[in-house]
């Protein structure tokens, strides 16, 4: 069963971070303020009646421990709960959560300038006064989630678009074999050559996610692995077209879109913050036998090449020539194989090793006792 969150009002000074519990005649709380998180616990009357309350907020930076006017404040009333803590550093946030998503049940305090040592609760003060910049606050606060929504709004819809895409490849690919057998094999890249071609072109903004913000590491790292599959896809698989009607095509396809069908959906729930275990090891252990298969299809595709290469000089720059400058094709291929099938798998294999282990350890919990 699921323990429902109160609602959790807040506001800021550059020294210091109030909450405001909405929960009604709770006795204890269990409050526990440790570094830039804070855990509520409590039994309580609040927007799905008389129940246990809990919830746990990573702040945006450190604030102070503590029971006193240095740390954190509680205050219990009987249709509230304050809790008041001092920052590490005297400095406006952008927003009180540390992840761009806020809680739906986290609202801005708009009560802010009630005074708590009036007699009357309709008592107010002006908030301009009391709270110079609050208005500036507000406005920074809403525009600071506004735009992480937006962002995840995009990564959501892009991620989703790429998982249904390849789902659409395979789905063509598994209903052709199961009518045609072997006989689809040959026909592959002319019924799902060109949906691959654009779901590669799509993968291009994979490289510049990290380069914006919208994702986390490397944009290098991100442009070999795109542009690795896009070399053998548009200049080794769509510029000759006697590679076309190869079994080779048919494999490496299928290999390709498994390991997208797995990825997207993966990327989808970290967006959400959700932890599906099955998913989580599905992303770190299907590369153990799919990524070597991929790379032996890529081999394949470029070692096949060579001849063909050789006999029409496609890419090839011949001397004399205005730039002075020569390039043979099938040289390159044969120095792209030494790179690709040893160092290049042993560079892949030992990234997504160190991946692996790191996703899939057992997680120890250390808790500090109070």
């Amino acid at each position: 069963m699921t323990v429902p969150s109160p609602f959790v009002y807040w506001a800021q000074t550059d020294k210091a971070v109030s909450l405001k519990i909405d929960l009604k005649n709770v006795a204890k709380p269990d409050i526990s303020v440790v570094d830039n998180t804070i855990k509520f616990a409590a039994k309580g009357v609040g927007a799905h009646g008389e129940s246990q309350y809990e919830f746990s907020l990573d702040l945006f930076s450190p604030v102070k421990s503590g029971e006193n006017n240095d740390g954190a404040m509680v205050r219990i009333f009987d249709n509230r709960v304050d809790v008041i803590m001092s920052k590490e550093k005297a400095a406006w946030w952008p927003r009180l959560t540390a992840q761009p998503q806020k809680p739906a049940w986290v609202k801005i305090n708009f009560d802010l300038w009630k005074s708590e040592d009036c007699d009357s609760e309709d008592e107010t003060r002006d908030v301009m006064k009391d709270y110079p910049g609050m208005y500036d606050m507000l406005q920074k606060e809403e525009i600071g989630y506004r735009k992480e929504d937006l962002k995840k709004v995009y990564l959501v819809i892009y991620n989703l678009f790429q998982f249904i895409g390849f789902m659409y490849i395979l789905a063509v690919m598994g209903v052709r074999y199961a009518k045609l057998e072997y006989e689809s094999v040959p026909t592959t890249y002319e019924h799902v050559g060109s949906a691959m071609k654009f779901l590669q072109l799509m993968m291009f903004l994979e490289v510049m996610h990290p380069m914006f913000g919208y994702t986390k590491g490397s944009p290098l790292m991100a442009f070999m692995q795109v542009g690795g599959r896009a070399f053998v896809l548009f200049a080794m698989i769509e510029a000759e077209p006697r590679m076309h009607a190869k079994p080779v095509v048919f494999y490496l396809f299928l290999v390709w879109s498994t390991v997208e069908i797995i990825r997207y959906p993966f990327y989808i729930a970290q967006l959400y913050n959700k932890e599906i275990y099955l998913l989580t090891w599905l992303r770190y252990s299907i590369w153990i036998p799919l990524y070597p298969l991929g790379i032996l299809c890529e081999s394949m595709v470029v070692l096949r090449n060579i001849p063909y290469f050789e006999e029409t000089n496609k890419f090839s720059i011949a001397l004399p020539n205005e730039w002075n400058f020569a390039f043979h094709m099938p040289t390159f291929l044969r120095v792209y194989l030494l790179f690709l099938t040893i160092p290049g798998m042993f560079m892949v294999m030992s990234h997504m090793t160190k991946l692996r282990s790191k996703k899939l350890k057992p997680k120890i919990v250390i808790r500090k006792c109070k």
